[in-house]
C-alpha cells in the first residue's frame, strides 16, 4: 500500500490504537457525571456509567456514605478472513464516587436500579432523628 494523507489511518495501526483506544468509555471525562434531584421525600442520584454493566457496579453504605465503585474489563480484537488475529486490545478500569448521605440512612433505606447505562439510587431526604429546636440563653 503506498503512504498518502487520505489512508494514512488505515495504514497505520498504532495511530488507530492510540487515537481510538482513549476515547472508550474507560478514558471518557463524562464517566460517573451525577445528577442529585429531591422529589417526594427522597434523593435520587441519576449517575451515568456509559459502557458498564450491572455486574460491574458496587454500591456500599458506610458510616453515612454511600461509596459506588464501577469496574470494567473489555478486550477487543479484529481478524483476518483466515481468522488470524491482526489486532487485539484490552481496556481494563475502575470509577468510583462517595455521596454523603447521613447516619440517619439505613441500607433498608436505599433502592437502586441500572437501566440503559443509568444507575438510579433513591433513598430519604428527611433526618428521622429529632432536631432540638433553638433556646434562647439568658445573659446575666
Amino acid at each position: 500500500m503506498k503512504y498518502s494523507p487520505m489512508n494514512r489511518r488505515s495504514f497505520d495501526l498504532f495511530d488507530n490504537f492510540f487515537e481510538d483506544s482513549f476515547n472508550g468509555p474507560l478514558f471518557n471525562n463524562r464517566v460517573m457525571r451525577t445528577d442529585v434531584t429531591s422529589k417526594d421525600g427522597n434523593y435520587i442520584l441519576d449517575i451515568e456509567l456509559p459502557g458498564y454493566k450491572k455486574e460491574d457496579v458496587n454500591i456500599e453504605l458506610k458510616d453515612g456514605y454511600l461509596n459506588i465503585k464501577a469496574t470494567h474489563n473489555m478486550t477487543d480484537e479484529e481478524k483476518d478472513n483466515k481468522g488470524n488475529i491482526i489486532r487485539q486490545e484490552r481496556y481494563s478500569g475502575s470509577c468510583s464516587r462517595s455521596f454523603y448521605v447521613g447516619d440517619y440512612v439505613k441500607h433498608e433505606d436505599i433502592k437502586a436500579k441500572f437501566e440503559d447505562g443509568i444507575l438510579k439510587i433513591t433513598f430519604p431526604d428527611k433526618e428521622y432523628k429529632e432536631i432540638e429546636s433553638p433556646k434562647t440563653i439568658t445573659i446575666e
